[in-house]
């Protein structure tokens, strides 16, 4: 009897169907579409870049192809958040289908930063203070947080926890500290008594076996750029909010000095260091603080002599305390000397980075209420991204914001990409935004003003509001703007609640706005991404004016110099992608579902008389757009009245 020809596995399909009915929801074509890309770019080990409009279910449109794919695969999110939803719902999600389907499931691991951990050592055996003498327990509530989550770190250990502080007693960022280490803090594996417990290690173990990696973008930046093995080996790697990349790796590379830091690092030394090397690295704190006295807040373009050979004396005094401390041995274990130790050297390291000050990076001041404090920070890291990251992987980038201007060129050229070095597509979105949401540009009013939000704003916010019944997200330039608008509306309109940023913490007051369809909530850049309020709750989105960054700002402002240097058009590249980028994000905070009706109300007439218009209106959801004011208050009248 012939034998039957072998069965096809299951194509992508099959896992997405079974995957997508595990959390309840509904095949999209755009997330089909999506996910055989992916499978087709690991393939041919080509880049990807992959634009999926809110409501595509991309979660699931790159964990299907990354399951399918039989090797490992990295997935790196920007929020934590985000990466919350994937280990809790999408990736349980995708277990089952695979159980289902493949009649096998894949093994994930989440891999996060050493202080995202209960560490064992602190826990049992205390907490060095500033001269390294190991503390007493805090007094009154701190004290009782720090003793809820010693009892927690115990019985994680216990019952095989992961020590995840996602997963801890609720609590204070002070009262973690007290719980928990950073790698510099650390004593290492070698020499630790609970080392075979490690909460951070066995994280880092589990990953060895894992066949997805679920991480974040700083993680992804350590491993790859910086060389420091925070991932097993892999491949393949997809970038989730694609667009926060760039922005998260200059933070991951950004390095900041100030007196008080040199002086900290000193007075932890004290206590372990001989000589009078100590007191050399207190005189350079001090003599820093007389540098920056003398320079001006902002971009520094050329360091004075002053500067520069007062960054050369931390570096020199901070090499020679490392240098004085004892030579250490395996068994000799010592909490607060090797923190010590770790802080000099960061010390050393960043006074030396900011004296040599490469072309390649920019170097400010700004004022806090700590002082005077110096920053550095690469001008741009396409480069290390390309050839680091991009030069040895095959990458998938995804995100609902990956055309500037209807072309995927611009985020591409950020991230170091040229046309012809990846492949790009657009999924679009389920939602119908020409018949769900209109764009309205109040081109009557004047553009905005240097000294902040006019009177003729505030009537025109007050007017939409009223027209809507509230039910309104308020997104502002600034924190001043967002009050003075959130003032202005309570005395106009004082039957409607109006919350702004800043009356509580932020998650509460989402969670108000969600559970009253006829308020309104005003805030800042923290409400312009990552909400999510679907419904009637939100039928009215305004935003005050176009965002571009402020024009002082060191960074951009460096990038825009750089650009223009190289004969490219700085303020295209930088101040209107900037703009186009948090436009399409704020924007895309009203529609969130199918049922979802609204407008969005842009109070900047730029977007319809200036020449960067069309660019940035290209970047936004195809919503039906209008100037005519009394047109929008019609459809804002329907709305509220059913």
């Amino acid at each position: 009897m012939p034998e039957a020809p072998p069965t096809a596995p299951p194509g992508i399909g099959a896992v997405l169907g079974a995957a997508v009915e595990a959390v309840g929801g509904i095949e999209r074509p755009g997330q089909i579409q999506m996910a055989e890309a992916i499978r087709d770019a690991f393939a041919a080990e080509d880049h990807l870049l992959v634009q999926a409009g809110t409501g595509t279910g991309k979660s699931l449109g790159y964990l299907v192809p990354s399951l399918l794919l039989g090797k490992r695969v990295v997935i790196a999110t920007a929020t934590l958040n985000l990466q919350h939803q994937l280990v809790e719902r999408d990736i349980p999600a995708l277990k089952e289908a695979a159980k289902e389907v493949l009649h096998t499931a894949p093994v994930h691991a989440v891999v996060k930063g050493r202080g995202n951990y209960a560490c064992l050592h602190r826990v049992r055996e205390g907490v060095p203070d500033e001269q390294g003498v190991l503390v007493e327990l805090p007094a009154g509530s701190l004290g009782s947080e720090v003793v809820e989550l010693r009892e927690w770190a115990e019985s994680q250990a216990t019952e095989g926890g992961s020590g995840d502080r996602d997963h801890a007693p609720s609590h204070t960022d002070r009262a973690w500290r007290q719980v928990s280490v950073t790698a510099r803090e650390c004593i290492g594996a070698s020499r630790c008594a609970h080392a075979l417990e490690c909460f951070a290690e066995r994280a880092r173990e589990e990953a060895q076996d894992a066949d997805i990696i679920v991480t974040n973008h700083a993680m992804l930046a350590i491993d790859a750029i910086d060389g420091v093995p925070m991932l097993p080996e892999y491949r393949h790697v997809v970038i989730d909010e694609a667009h926060e990349l760039t922005a998260r790796v200059t933070q991951s590379m950004t390095a900041e000095l100030d007196p008080a830091m040199v002086e900290r690092a000193a007075r932890r030394s004290r206590p372990h260091a001989d000589g009078p090397e100590v007191d050399h690295l207190v005189e350079a704190a001090d003599a820093l603080s007389a540098a920056l006295a003398r320079v001006d807040v902002g971009r520094i373009d050329v360091p004075g002599d002053e500067l520069v050979e007062t960054l050369q004396l931390i570096r020199d005094a901070a090499r020679a305390t490392l240098s004085s401390f004892p030579k250490e041995t395996p068994d000799d274990v010592d909490a607060a000397r090797q923190q010590a130790k770790g802080m000099v050297d960061d010390v050393r390291l960043i006074a030396d980075r900011m004296a040599a000050k490469p072309e390649a990076a920019v170097l400010w001041m700004s004022e806090g209420r700590n002082g005077p404090t110096l920053h550095i920070a690469p001008i741009d890291v396409s480069g290390y991204l390309r050839d680091k990251l991009f030069g040895e992987n095959t990458i998938v980038l995804t995100s609902a914001t990956l055309t500037l201007g209807g072309g995927f060129t611009p985020v591409a050229g950020s991230l170091g990409l040229a046309d012809g070095e990846y492949d790009a597509i657009d999924v679009g979105s389920p939602f119908d935004y020409g018949k769900q949401a209109m764009l309205y540009v109040a081109k009557h009013l004047p553009a905005p003003a240097r000294e902040g939000i006019t009177d003729a704003q505030f009537d025109e916010i007050a007017e939409l509001v009223e027209a809507a019944g509230g039910g309104t997200l308020g997104l502002f330039s600034s924190r001043r703007a967002a009050e003075a608008a959130a003032a202005a509306v309570r005395l106009r309109l004082p039957d409607i609640e109006v919350w702004c940023q800043g009356d509580a913490q932020l998650p509460e007051l989402v969670k108000r706005f969600v559970a009253n369809d006829d308020a309104c909530l005003f805030g800042t850049l923290s409400l312009w991404q990552g909400i999510d309020v679907p419904g009637a709750t939100c039928r009215l989105v305004i935003i005050d004016r176009i965002p571009f960054p402020r024009p002082d700002d060191p960074l951009m402002s460096a990038r825009t110099r750089l650009i223009e240097r190289n004969g490219g058009n700085g303020f295209m590249a930088v101040s209107a992608s900037h703009a186009a980028l948090l436009l399409a994000q704020g924007a895309g905070r009203l529609i969130r579902r199918t049922e979802d009706r609204g407008v969005v109300a842009v109070l900047d007439p730029r977007l319809v008389t200036a020449r960067y218009g069309s660019f940035l209106a290209a970047s936004l959801p195809p919503m039906w757009r209008t100037t005519d004011r009394d047109a929008v208050l019609a459809a804002l009248h329907r709305l509220n009245a059913g």
